[in-house]
């Protein structure tokens, strides 16, 4: 099951209109979202999910897929800047999993550029309720 869960999160990513054609290389990053891994926590240690971002600098555009399991139902959802062990502040809502699974595109030129420079500098997390500071967590790579 996660298998196929991760063939569809690849094929379920949204693509904004004149998007790249199936011969360009469009950067993305695939995270695994943890409890352990928010900071400085904690977090919810049964939550699991994951994050799928793709960036475009040619239009701006920042897309993505996230699946949760195994937390409250989830309040909101965004991009942050910082390294694994720094709790930066949000660059980008997101539109929350509230039934375990959110997708969608926004237009963010600074953030798609910054993305295609340093991925690694910024991460995904989930809040929820129990967990207002964040439930589950994942760095981009």
């Amino acid at each position: 099951m996660a298998a196929s869960l991760g063939v569809v999160a690849v094929l379920a990513v949204p693509t904004a209109a004149g998007a790249h054609s199936s011969t360009d290389f469009v950067p993305f990053s695939f995270t695994r979202l943890t409890g352990a891994a928010e900071v400085p926590g904690p977090g919810d240690p049964d939550g699991r999910g994951f994050a799928f971002v793709r960036w475009d600098t040619d239009d701006g555009t920042i897309c993505y897929n996230i699946f949760v399991r195994r937390i409250a139902p989830a309040t909101a959802a965004h991009i942050h800047v910082g390294d694994e062990n720094t709790a930066g502040p949000v660059v980008q809502g997101l539109d929350a999993p509230t039934d375990g699974y959110s997708s969608g595109c926004v237009d963010n030129d600074a953030l798609a550029a910054a993305l295609d420079a340093n991925p690694g500098n910024y991460y995904v997390n989930v809040h929820n309720a129990e967990y207002p500071a964040g439930a589950v967590r994942g760095q981009l790579d």
